[in-house]
């Protein structure tokens, strides 16, 4: 006799009750019991991703947009591994996922069978959180904790396994996750060491250092309201305004309040610092290289800077701006740098697409409200300041920086807001990490626009070999950097996932092709040919 409900419809209802209503899955056979609860419960809606790599960035673009987690199925340990790299990304990004991992019936992994392997230690560098089941009645309460655990501070990891048994047992209870504790309140005595260090009030030593004072932010410090609050302390104190290089979510475009981004390559990024002084920290951490360079500094603010930390991704990020300017008698202000909205029209030259060319088209084509998901890894970084003044968006980056973060992300951004249009900005090396996302996309008909920079190489990695002090690159050097014999043909392969595509080669047809795709909606495909 079948049991009323088992582990896995206890799992699934459990979810439900806890907020999380969508479910990214690629599954196994040890997951057709979860499977099919999933058709049981019918109210939590499953996508299909081809790749596990697909599921973990959705999951982490679902939860950016929505701040709520999202759950994967992964089938084992290898389908785990598979979405290890994404769940990199997610975790330096604080989204808070519950991954779902089918396991071996207990009393089958004794037998070593071909799947078997340690997915908790596979599991545990990856996530904040994990567990096994131990037995069907436990799988409910397991759940829970698992969505609990996701939601903690910022957004966290967790990862629960459940063995097939488990799965398939008898269950006899749901249970619903509890509600997430509110976030942390910065101290007093650290927003009166911001404030002494913006007001440059610290004393003889930091008056004897001069220089700038910069207010670097990450996490939630770079959302709108935030900013706000950011822009009000620039107007009373005259401090620099500076977000982290790789940051989450930001809030940009005309009325915003302006701010840049830490450069990428090293010695941009401490010619950018070279003056500053202090510099206090809301949502980020201490600038760092990105890499060991040989005689290039780890640190990248100067020796004798002094480091504040106002507050971590895990406070009340624009709760402590507030207080800090209001500490700074700044909060009557008008906020500084707010972005003046662009010049109608588009650049003069619509010939050969450049850095700022294909900026400026992007930056008057882009629709109010939408998100730009940014894994333009070389050409992209030149897109930033022209497009500061384009209608209101929100420009996620891969906080990670392991590859083939974008288009997963796109598509747990247009599920998460269906009702605004994602821009995905994707090098053509990239793209290729995780190209069945175009699969899910066409299948949901997602809103998604992507454009594919094709410039025939992994370009990033030619100047990182000159940053290493490298020779100039011979024959086998160019050849793993250099993506030709055959070029890849973006616009065959989109629509052989059933995504419509176009090529364009000029910047006019580029700015016709983005106005028909923003037109129409479901998703489609430019592959625009870079030098």
């Amino acid at each position: 006799m079948k049991p009323e409900m088992n582990g896995a419809e206890s799992l699934a209802r459990t979810l439900l009750a806890s907020g999380v209503d969508i479910c990214f899955a690629n599954p196994g056979t040890s997951e057709m019991h979860f499977l099919a609860a999933l058709d049981k419960v019918g109210s939590l809606r499953c996508v299909l991703g081809l790749t596990e790599g697909v599921l973990t960035g959705a999951a982490d673009g679902y939860f950016r947009m929505r701040n709520q987690p999202a759950c994967t199925l992964l089938h084992l340990a290898p389908g785990f591994a598979n979405g290890i790299a994404n769940l990199h990304n997610a975790k330096k990004a604080g989204s808070g996922i519950v991954n779902i991992v089918g396991e071996h019936a207990t009393h089958h992994l004794d037998y070593d069978a071909p799947l078997t392997a340690d997915i908790a230690g596979l599991a545990k560098p990856m996530s904040h959180w994990v567990r096994t089941s131990a037995s069907p009645r436990e799988v409910a309460a397991d759940g829970a904790a698992a969505v609990t655990a996701a939601r903690e501070g910022a957004g966290r990891i967790a990862t629960l396994i459940l063995p097939a048994d488990a799965s398939w047992g008898e269950a006899d209870r749901i249970a619903c996750a509890a509600a997430p504790e509110p976030r942390a309140d910065v101290s007093a005595a650290a927003i009166a060491d911001a404030a002494r260090a913006l007001s440059q009030r610290g004393g003889q030593g930091l008056q004897a250092h001069g220089g700038e004072t910069l207010l670097l932010l990450g996490g939630e410090a770079l959302r709108e309201q935030a900013l706000e609050w950011a822009g009000k302390i620039a107007a009373k104190t005259g401090c620099r305004l500076l977000a982290e290089g790789q940051n989450a979510r930001m809030a940009r475009g005309a009325g915003r309040v302006k701010i840049g981004r830490l450069p990428f390559d090293v010695d941009s990024a401490v010619a950018a610092l070279a003056n500053v002084r202090r510099i206090v920290l809301a949502g980020a951490k201490p600038p760092v290289a990105f890499f060991a360079y040989p005689g290039k500094p780890s640190l990248i603010s100067p020796r004798d800077c002094e480091i504040i930390t106002l507050a971590d991704a895990d406070h009340r990020l624009a709760a402590a701006l507030e207080a800090l300017a209001y500490e700074l008698d700044a909060g009557h202000l008008v906020p500084s740098h707010i972005a003046e909205p662009r010049a109608p029209g588009l650049p003069a030259d619509l010939g050969r697409p450049t850095a700022d060319g294909i900026a400026a088209v992007l930056a008057a084509h882009l629709p109010e409200r939408a998100i730009v998901v940014d894994e333009a890894v070389s050409v992209g970084r030149g897109f930033f300041p022209p497009t500061a003044g384009a209608a209101p968006h929100d420009w996620l980056n891969s906080v990670g920086s392991s590859l083939g973060y974008g288009l997963p992300v796109a598509i747990g951004a247009a599920i998460a807001e269906p009702q605004r249009k994602v821009l995905a900005l994707i090098g053509d090396g990239s793209a290729m990490y995780n190209l069945s996302a175009l699969w899910t996309m066409a299948r949901e008909q997602l809103d998604i626009t992507v454009v594919i920079l094709a410039n025939r190489a992994y370009n990033v990695l030619r100047g990182e070999l000159a940053r290493m002090g490298g020779p100039a690159p011979g024959r086998v050097a160019t050849d793993m950097l250099s993506l030709d014999r055959p070029d890849l043909d973006f616009v065959a392969l989109a629509q052989g996932h059933g995504v419509p595509a176009r090529r364009a080669q000029t910047l006019d047809a580029f700015s016709k092709a983005l106005v028909h795709s923003f037109a129409e909606p479901g998703p489609s495909l430019i592959e625009l040919i870079v030098d």
